[in-house]
């Protein structure tokens, strides 16, 4: 499908929404092939039906930084699996970009259960979404490495304060290692959303294949449960590159 971008948000320094023409139906925490014409195809997590949040990481991403309104893109998608809601009280765990994924499913999953959530980033002005998650969520902790905003520290040690048992779901989306550290914590059923490199998006290429396990995370992810992780293993320990090497997680 080839769209038009309709507006572009400044939501932090590194941090840009971009706003499309269209509205494509999806569910939390899927995600869009975005098409860059002469340039690249990239997967993105959907924050709205129309629209993406995208942080500047590379030359790709920085190009997507560079639209304005009225430039054409391509999208592809909906694709992957997504956040099933389970239960009446969940735990939202978000760190940096990771907002934009838990953003819709702490809007779905605030119609029926009770939702806190933990956004983390590094910085007072690196938090994402906060007003929305205010709206959407019935208790919202704010967690920054520097202190700037809220607990000073990472959403895990935060994470520890909380009496877990209390909950019936954790979702999550961010850093791996954090994801990680949370599913290490956890006494209850978990879901994350994982990242890897991607070509195809439908599971035919086996760029972001995991493990031996023959699962795909553009086909079988980007949601996992804590079941599935349970076999991954180099969940929290490596990534892969666009070669499809292993390379640990720092």
């Amino acid at each position: 499908m080839i769209v038009k971008v309709k507006e572009v948000i400044e939501e932090s320094s590194t941090v840009k929404t971009i706003v499309i023409n269209k509205k494509i139906k999806f569910k939390p925490g899927q995600f869009a092939m975005l098409w860059l014409p002469g340039v690249d195809e990239k997967p993105f997590s959907f924050l709205d039906e129309d629209k993406f949040a995208i942080a500047k990481v590379g030359e790709f991403t920085k190009k997507m930084h560079e639209l304005k309104e009225g430039d054409i893109l391509g999208v592809r998608g909906p694709y992957g699996s997504y956040f099933k809601p389970y239960g009446d009280r969940v735990l939202a765990i978000a760190g940096g970009v990771g907002s934009a994924p838990i953003l819709p499913a702490v809007k779905e999953f605030s119609k029926k259960a009770e939702v806190t959530t933990i956004l983390g980033a590094r910085c007072k002005e690196e938090l994402l979404f906060v007003e929305e998650f205010e709206k959407y969520s019935n208790e919202l902790i704010l967690c920054t490495d520097d202190g700037s905003c809220g607990f000073k520290g990472y959403t895990t040690e935060k994470l520890r304060e909380l009496k877990l048992e209390s909950y019936d779901l954790i979702i999550t989306c961010g850093p791996e290692i954090m994801m990680k550290k949370v599913l290490e914590l956890s006494p209850i059923p978990v879901q994350v959303s994982m990242e890897r490199y991607m070509k195809c998006g439908i599971g035919i290429c086996g760029q972001c294949c995991v493990d031996d396990q023959g699962l795909c995370v553009c086909r079988d992810g980007p949601v996992f449960n804590s079941f599935q992780l349970k076999y991954i293993k180099e969940f929290g320990k490596y990534k892969r590159d666009e070669c499809g090497r292993k390379v640990r997680l720092c």
